[in-house]
């Protein structure tokens, strides 16, 4: 059982606004459940879902447009996961938006995970505060036989100086694989996910 621990979710990309309720509930306060190479992960359970959303935040020693440049850059995505099969970049508009497809590959004998999404930018870049936020676009892309479409899925991006040589990251996020994983599985792959998508982040930013 600890193959399915996880790679499923590391997003690029992450990440999207779930479709909530008519009558949304009171979220949850965020929890802490981990702090690892300066790494802190919080995970709260979504209004009305079973289901936890994460929040992973680090400091990172390199400028916050620099940091924000590597995510926002959808052709360089190495980083973003073991787990990721595919990237299919249909539109690029620099410090504007994107949208691309995603396919996740899950150990058998579970099906692929995929969806279209769309990341909208926020940049000040005299404050040099940088937003991202990715949602899904539904009915953009078929469905594929064989794979399984994630029904609700989102991940942000939050990044502001400290000084001029660091940058505070805060990187939140939710996904629903749907089909026959159980939730407590993906609640438990949700605490592995911001841990290496920052990890990544990190190394590749203070290296360059």
């Amino acid at each position: 059982m600890s193959r399915l621990k996880i790679d499923w979710f590391h997003f690029a990309g992450l990440l999207l606004i779930l479709q909530m309720p008519g009558h949304p509930l009171k979220a949850q306060s965020w929890d802490l459940v981990r702090d690892q190479d300066g790494i802190r992960i919080y995970t709260r359970k979504e209004a009305g879902k079973s289901l936890k959303s994460y929040q992973g935040i680090a400091d990172i020693q390199a400028p916050s447009d620099k940091v924000f440049a590597l995510i926002e850059n959808v052709y360089d995505h190495d980083w973003w996961g073991k787990g990721l099969s595919q990237v299919k970049v249909l539109l690029y508009e620099k410090n504007k938006r994107s949208r691309y497809y995603l396919e996740y590959r899950l150990p058998w004998p579970l099906s692929n995970r995929d969806l279209f999404v769309e990341v909208k930018v926020n940049a000040d870049t005299v404050n040099l505060v940088f937003r991202t936020m990715a949602t899904p676009l539904p009915g953009v892309i078929p469905e594929y036989p064989g794979k399984v479409r994630m029904p609700a899925y989102r991940q942000s991006w939050t990044i502001t100086p400290i000084g001029k040589a660091s940058a505070h990251v805060i990187l939140e996020g939710y996904a629903d694989p749907a089909g026959n994983i159980p939730d407590w599985i993906t609640n438990l792959a949700i605490v592995d996910t911001p841990i290496n998508i920052i990890r990544g982040l990190k190394v590749l930013a203070e290296a360059r």
